[in-house]
């Protein structure tokens, strides 16, 4: 069964997302955009541009089964938020010192990448305020709902999880975990992110580094 690219890329998902949240969250000053990286931040860039509000990311790491790193057993995030799936992690057998081996190497991981995206900037503040994470779609769910739980521990007006496209599975399931969850797309067929773009390239560090960068110039200018 063949089916339509919904985004040309990135960017066109990013402003057709932007589009629906501008009449509520634009121009306000008490929103923050937090992408997820590295593929949310080209799409969550173009929703920060649209709604002028300030650009960031929330760095979530999956933790991966033992020998099928992409079948994810649970997330962490900044701020010492860890995630388990305990149904996963017994079907699997995982015992608690390989789940620990894992988590330290993701912890590892994380950190490498918040000296390299924030380059010692702390995260910002978020508490107040509506904070809107932004990934380029929603598999599982699994990253989104650590990234929701690290944001949750900050205390904030309230949490909005935008996506341009979804797996209905877990958009259902992130419904009850947010106060708004905004998914363009929740095709039956969902089978992977990455088929709903013609163009779904690898988005590189410094592709994210130069987002936040052109971000924080405009905002501070």
């Amino acid at each position: 069964m063949s089916h339509h690219a919904l985004y040309r890329d990135r960017a066109d998902a990013g402003r057709q997302l932007a589009s629906r949240l501008a009449d509520r969250y634009g121009g306000r000053g008490d929103v923050l955009v937090l992408g997820l990286p590295r593929g949310g931040v080209p799409v969550a860039y173009e929703v920060a541009c649209a709604l002028q509000a300030p650009l960031d990311v929330l760095i979530v790491r999956k933790l991966g089964a033992p020998g099928h790193k992409e079948y994810a057993i649970g997330a962490i995030a900044g701020g010492g938020v860890t995630i388990l799936d305990r149904e996963a992690i017994d079907a699997l057998q995982v015992s608690a010192s390989t789940l620990e081996a894992i988590a330290a190497a993701e912890h590892e991981e994380l950190n490498r990448r918040e000296q390299r995206y924030r380059e010692g900037r702390p995260l910002p503040d978020m508490k107040g305020q509506v904070v809107i994470l932004v990934d380029d779609g929603l598999a599982t769910g699994a990253t989104m709902s650590a990234a929701v739980a690290a944001v949750r521990q900050q205390a904030p007006a309230a949490i909005v999880a935008a996506v341009p496209v979804g797996s209905e599975e877990a958009c259902n399931r992130l419904r009850t975990e947010v106060d708004e969850l905004l998914c363009l797309a929740t095709p039956p067929m969902f089978r992977a992110v990455g088929l709903w773009y013609d163009q779904f390239g690898q988005t590189s560090d410094e592709e994210v580094r130069q987002l936040l960068a052109q971000r924080r110039k405009s905002i501070s200018s």
